[in-house]
Protein backbone atom coordinates (compact mmCIF):
# COMPACT_ATOMS: atom_id res chain seq x y z
CA UNK A 1 0.00 0.00 0.00
CA UNK A 2 1.35 3.70 -0.32
CA UNK A 3 2.09 5.17 2.55
CA UNK A 4 1.35 8.73 1.12
CA UNK A 5 -2.41 7.72 0.84
CA UNK A 6 -4.47 8.69 3.53
CA UNK A 7 -8.43 8.45 4.96
CA UNK A 8 -11.00 11.02 6.08
CA UNK A 9 -13.73 10.32 8.77
CA UNK A 10 -16.25 12.41 6.27
CA UNK A 11 -15.57 9.68 3.81
CA UNK A 12 -17.90 7.13 6.47
CA UNK A 13 -20.49 10.54 7.38
CA UNK A 14 -18.56 11.72 10.25
CA UNK A 15 -18.85 15.66 9.22
CA UNK A 16 -19.39 18.85 11.93
CA UNK A 17 -22.36 19.31 10.26
CA UNK A 18 -25.93 19.02 12.33
CA UNK A 19 -28.57 16.51 11.78
CA UNK A 20 -25.63 15.01 8.41
CA UNK A 21 -26.77 11.73 9.68
CA UNK A 22 -25.75 8.46 11.36
CA UNK A 23 -22.63 8.92 12.53
CA UNK A 24 -20.60 5.70 12.80
CA UNK A 25 -18.03 4.98 16.10
CA UNK A 26 -14.59 5.48 15.51
CA UNK A 27 -13.25 2.25 16.67
CA UNK A 28 -15.15 0.90 13.28
CA UNK A 29 -14.04 3.59 10.92
CA UNK A 30 -10.44 3.01 12.39
CA UNK A 31 -10.97 -0.41 11.74
CA UNK A 32 -12.09 -0.45 8.56
CA UNK A 33 -9.47 1.92 7.47
CA UNK A 34 -6.62 0.00 8.66
CA UNK A 35 -8.22 -3.62 6.99
CA UNK A 36 -8.22 -1.57 3.86
CA UNK A 37 -4.57 -0.75 4.47
CA UNK A 38 -4.61 2.61 5.20
CA UNK A 39 -1.86 4.08 7.40
CA UNK A 40 -2.91 7.38 7.94
CA UNK A 41 -6.25 9.40 9.29
CA UNK A 42 -7.39 12.75 8.82
CA UNK A 43 -8.87 13.79 12.42
CA UNK A 44 -12.45 14.75 11.90
CA UNK A 45 -14.94 16.75 13.58
CA UNK A 46 -14.03 17.68 17.60
CA UNK A 47 -15.58 14.78 19.44
CA UNK A 48 -15.16 12.17 16.84
CA UNK A 49 -11.57 11.36 18.39
CA UNK A 50 -10.24 11.66 22.29
CA UNK A 51 -9.55 14.76 23.70
CA UNK A 52 -6.07 14.85 24.78
CA UNK A 53 -3.57 14.24 22.17
CA UNK A 54 -1.61 11.68 23.55
CA UNK A 55 -5.09 9.69 23.49
CA UNK A 56 -5.20 9.93 20.19
CA UNK A 57 -2.06 8.47 18.91
CA UNK A 58 -2.59 5.71 21.15
CA UNK A 59 -5.87 4.88 19.93
CA UNK A 60 -4.90 5.48 16.51
CA UNK A 61 -1.33 3.67 16.79
CA UNK A 62 -3.66 0.38 18.25
CA UNK A 63 -5.15 0.25 14.21
CA UNK A 64 -1.57 0.50 12.98
CA UNK A 65 -2.42 4.16 11.85
CA UNK A 66 -1.02 7.85 12.55
CA UNK A 67 -2.94 11.30 12.17
CA UNK A 68 -2.23 13.40 9.10
CA UNK A 69 -3.89 16.73 10.67
CA UNK A 70 -7.31 17.90 10.17
CA UNK A 71 -9.94 20.19 9.11
CA UNK A 72 -9.61 23.69 11.02
CA UNK A 73 -13.09 25.96 10.22
CA UNK A 74 -12.55 29.92 11.65
CA UNK A 75 -14.03 33.10 10.36
CA UNK A 76 -11.10 34.37 10.04
CA UNK A 77 -12.62 38.06 8.00
CA UNK A 78 -14.69 39.86 11.01
CA UNK A 79 -12.09 41.76 13.38
CA UNK A 80 -14.51 41.40 16.22
CA UNK A 81 -14.00 37.88 16.72
CA UNK A 82 -10.74 37.40 15.43
CA UNK A 83 -8.73 37.19 18.49
CA UNK A 84 -10.96 34.33 19.69
CA UNK A 85 -10.83 32.26 16.32
CA UNK A 86 -7.16 32.90 15.80
CA UNK A 87 -6.96 31.56 19.60
CA UNK A 88 -9.19 28.22 18.47
CA UNK A 89 -7.01 27.78 15.79
CA UNK A 90 -3.66 27.62 18.66
CA UNK A 91 -5.40 25.05 20.61
CA UNK A 92 -6.24 23.26 17.22
CA UNK A 93 -2.78 23.34 15.87
CA UNK A 94 -1.01 22.43 19.27
CA UNK A 95 -3.32 19.48 19.57
CA UNK A 96 -2.60 18.33 16.06
CA UNK A 97 1.02 19.01 16.43
CA UNK A 98 1.16 16.64 20.26
CA UNK A 99 -0.78 13.94 18.42
CA UNK A 100 2.07 13.48 15.52
CA UNK A 101 0.41 15.48 12.88
CA UNK A 102 1.58 17.66 10.53
CA UNK A 103 -0.61 19.77 9.04
CA UNK A 104 -3.99 22.72 10.22
CA UNK A 105 -6.16 22.04 7.17
CA UNK A 106 -8.07 25.61 7.66
CA UNK A 107 -11.16 26.70 6.18
CA UNK A 108 -12.20 30.36 5.98
CA UNK A 109 -15.55 30.18 7.45
CA UNK A 110 -18.35 32.10 6.99
CA UNK A 111 -19.38 31.56 10.29
CA UNK A 112 -22.49 29.45 9.06
CA UNK A 113 -22.70 26.01 10.79
CA UNK A 114 -24.53 23.82 7.21
CA UNK A 115 -22.01 25.86 4.61
CA UNK A 116 -25.14 26.77 3.47
CA UNK A 117 -24.49 30.85 3.18
CA UNK A 118 -23.33 32.36 -0.19
CA UNK A 119 -20.35 34.78 1.00
CA UNK A 120 -19.21 38.12 -0.50
CA UNK A 121 -15.92 39.76 0.88
CA UNK A 122 -15.79 43.30 0.68
CA UNK A 123 -12.01 44.75 0.53
CA UNK A 124 -12.46 45.53 4.63
CA UNK A 125 -12.85 41.47 4.85
CA UNK A 126 -10.49 40.66 2.65
CA UNK A 127 -7.67 42.94 4.09
CA UNK A 128 -8.47 41.63 7.88
CA UNK A 129 -8.52 37.71 6.50
CA UNK A 130 -5.15 38.19 4.53
CA UNK A 131 -3.71 39.55 7.99
CA UNK A 132 -5.57 36.70 9.94
CA UNK A 133 -3.64 34.21 7.43
CA UNK A 134 -0.62 35.91 8.17
CA UNK A 135 -1.24 35.31 11.68
CA UNK A 136 -2.26 31.89 11.44
CA UNK A 137 1.16 30.88 9.39
CA UNK A 138 3.01 32.33 12.29
CA UNK A 139 0.95 29.77 15.43
CA UNK A 140 1.65 26.90 12.88
CA UNK A 141 4.98 27.41 12.90
CA UNK A 142 5.49 27.52 16.48
CA UNK A 143 4.10 24.11 16.59
CA UNK A 144 5.99 22.99 14.64
CA UNK A 145 2.82 22.02 11.93
CA UNK A 146 2.03 23.27 8.20
CA UNK A 147 -0.97 25.08 7.27
CA UNK A 148 -2.68 24.93 4.24
CA UNK A 149 -5.90 26.98 3.00
CA UNK A 150 -8.86 24.89 1.95
CA UNK A 151 -10.91 26.35 -0.84
CA UNK A 152 -14.21 24.95 0.48
CA UNK A 153 -18.12 25.29 -0.70
CA UNK A 154 -20.04 27.78 1.76
CA UNK A 155 -16.87 29.95 2.51
CA UNK A 156 -14.96 33.18 2.31
CA UNK A 157 -13.36 31.13 -0.20
CA UNK A 158 -15.59 29.16 -2.42
CA UNK A 159 -15.79 30.40 -6.18
CA UNK A 160 -12.76 30.07 -8.70
CA UNK A 161 -12.41 34.16 -8.28
CA UNK A 162 -12.14 34.07 -4.98
CA UNK A 163 -9.34 31.01 -4.71
CA UNK A 164 -7.49 33.62 -7.23
CA UNK A 165 -7.96 35.90 -4.60
CA UNK A 166 -6.65 34.30 -2.26
CA UNK A 167 -3.65 33.10 -4.21
CA UNK A 168 -2.54 36.67 -5.34
CA UNK A 169 -2.94 37.74 -1.87
CA UNK A 170 -1.58 35.70 0.39
CA UNK A 171 1.69 32.96 0.96
CA UNK A 172 0.08 30.66 2.72
CA UNK A 173 -0.10 26.52 1.04
CA UNK A 174 -3.36 25.75 -0.41
CA UNK A 175 -4.55 22.14 0.22
CA UNK A 176 -6.16 21.33 -3.16
CA UNK A 177 -9.81 19.85 -2.78
CA UNK A 178 -10.72 18.31 -6.35
CA UNK A 179 -14.61 18.22 -5.51
CA UNK A 180 -14.84 21.52 -3.56
CA UNK A 181 -12.67 23.13 -6.59
CA UNK A 182 -14.96 21.50 -9.49
CA UNK A 183 -17.94 22.48 -7.19
CA UNK A 184 -16.20 26.73 -7.22
CA UNK A 185 -15.85 26.60 -10.73
CA UNK A 186 -12.30 25.51 -10.96
CA UNK A 187 -10.59 23.04 -13.34
CA UNK A 188 -8.50 21.26 -10.80
CA UNK A 189 -5.81 20.54 -13.23
CA UNK A 190 -5.74 24.40 -14.36
CA UNK A 191 -5.57 25.10 -10.14
CA UNK A 192 -2.42 22.81 -9.69
CA UNK A 193 -0.80 23.92 -12.59
CA UNK A 194 -0.84 27.14 -11.29
CA UNK A 195 -0.41 27.00 -7.94
CA UNK A 196 2.25 24.76 -8.37
CA UNK A 197 4.48 24.68 -4.79
CA UNK A 198 2.06 26.09 -3.04
CA UNK A 199 0.11 22.94 -3.05
CA UNK A 200 0.84 21.60 0.44
CA UNK A 201 -2.06 19.03 0.74
CA UNK A 202 -4.64 17.16 -1.35
CA UNK A 203 -8.03 16.02 -0.82
CA UNK A 204 -9.41 13.86 -3.69
CA UNK A 205 -12.89 13.47 -4.56
CA UNK A 206 -14.57 12.62 -7.51
CA UNK A 207 -17.89 14.56 -8.66
CA UNK A 208 -21.00 14.69 -10.34
CA UNK A 209 -20.73 17.66 -12.50
CA UNK A 210 -24.61 18.26 -12.91
CA UNK A 211 -25.48 18.07 -9.27
CA UNK A 212 -22.25 19.75 -8.22
CA UNK A 213 -23.66 22.61 -9.94
CA UNK A 214 -26.76 22.71 -8.24
CA UNK A 215 -25.33 22.76 -5.55
CA UNK A 216 -23.59 25.47 -6.17
CA UNK A 217 -26.59 27.55 -7.22
CA UNK A 218 -28.12 26.23 -4.05
CA UNK A 219 -30.67 24.28 -5.70
CA UNK A 220 -29.16 21.79 -3.42
CA UNK A 221 -28.26 22.09 0.16
CA UNK A 222 -24.92 20.40 1.20
CA UNK A 223 -26.26 17.42 2.66
CA UNK A 224 -28.84 16.69 -0.44
CA UNK A 225 -26.20 16.33 -2.54
CA UNK A 226 -24.45 14.10 -0.79
CA UNK A 227 -27.55 12.03 -0.61
CA UNK A 228 -28.35 12.56 -4.44
CA UNK A 229 -24.78 10.90 -5.17
CA UNK A 230 -22.65 14.11 -6.10
CA UNK A 231 -19.62 12.95 -4.82
CA UNK A 232 -18.44 9.38 -6.23
CA UNK A 233 -15.40 7.23 -5.83
CA UNK A 234 -12.44 8.16 -7.67
CA UNK A 235 -12.70 7.48 -11.44
CA UNK A 236 -16.65 7.37 -11.23
CA UNK A 237 -16.89 11.07 -11.90
CA UNK A 238 -16.61 13.96 -13.68
CA UNK A 239 -12.97 15.19 -12.48
CA UNK A 240 -10.19 14.36 -14.47
CA UNK A 241 -8.34 12.67 -11.63
CA UNK A 242 -6.07 10.28 -13.77
CA UNK A 243 -4.15 13.65 -15.27
CA UNK A 244 -4.27 15.34 -12.00
CA UNK A 245 -2.36 12.71 -9.86
CA UNK A 246 -0.24 13.08 -13.33
CA UNK A 247 0.60 16.80 -13.13
CA UNK A 248 0.86 16.32 -9.00
CA UNK A 249 3.56 13.30 -9.20
CA UNK A 250 5.46 15.16 -12.21
CA UNK A 251 5.74 18.21 -10.55
CA UNK A 252 7.36 16.27 -7.49
CA UNK A 253 4.20 16.78 -5.00
CA UNK A 254 5.15 14.69 -2.21
CA UNK A 255 2.41 14.97 0.71
CA UNK A 256 -0.65 13.16 1.34
CA UNK A 257 -3.24 12.47 -1.01
CA UNK A 258 -6.43 12.05 1.57
CA UNK A 259 -9.26 10.14 0.35
CA UNK A 260 -12.64 12.04 0.46
CA UNK A 261 -15.99 11.20 -0.35
CA UNK A 262 -18.36 13.08 1.47
CA UNK A 263 -20.74 10.41 2.62
CA UNK A 264 -24.59 10.36 4.16
CA UNK A 265 -24.97 6.94 5.98
CA UNK A 266 -28.70 6.63 7.10
CA UNK A 267 -28.27 3.49 9.83
CA UNK A 268 -25.74 1.64 10.98
CA UNK A 269 -24.24 -0.99 8.04
CA UNK A 270 -23.63 -4.23 8.40
CA UNK A 271 -19.96 -5.85 8.75
CA UNK A 272 -18.08 -5.02 5.69
CA UNK A 273 -20.92 -2.78 4.13
CA UNK A 274 -21.64 1.16 3.59
CA UNK A 275 -19.22 3.47 3.43
CA UNK A 276 -16.00 1.21 3.22
CA UNK A 277 -16.82 -0.32 0.08
CA UNK A 278 -16.26 3.12 -1.95
CA UNK A 279 -13.43 3.83 0.16
CA UNK A 280 -11.79 0.72 -1.28
CA UNK A 281 -12.72 1.39 -4.91
CA UNK A 282 -11.01 4.98 -4.60
CA UNK A 283 -7.81 3.52 -2.71
CA UNK A 284 -7.52 0.86 -5.85
CA UNK A 285 -7.91 3.97 -8.35
CA UNK A 286 -4.96 5.67 -6.89
CA UNK A 287 -2.57 3.10 -5.84
CA UNK A 288 -2.61 1.75 -9.63
CA UNK A 289 -2.03 5.55 -10.88
CA UNK A 290 0.63 5.85 -8.72
CA UNK A 291 2.33 2.80 -8.04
Amino acid sequence: MNARVAGAPVSWGIIEVRDWGYQLPADRVLHEAAALGLEAMEAGPEGFLPGDPDEVAEVLSEFGLSLVGGFVPAVLHEPDVRDEQLAFVERRAEFFAAAGADVVVLAASTGSEDYGEVFEADEDAWRTLFASLDAVEEVCARHGVAVSLHQHYGTVIERDDQLRRFLEGSKMGLCLDTGHLAIGGSDPVEIANLAGGRINHIHLKDVDYGLAAKLASRELDFKEAAKEGAFRPLGEGDVDIRQLLDVLEEAGYSGWYVLEQDAVVEDAPKDGEGPVLDVGKSLAFVEKRLN
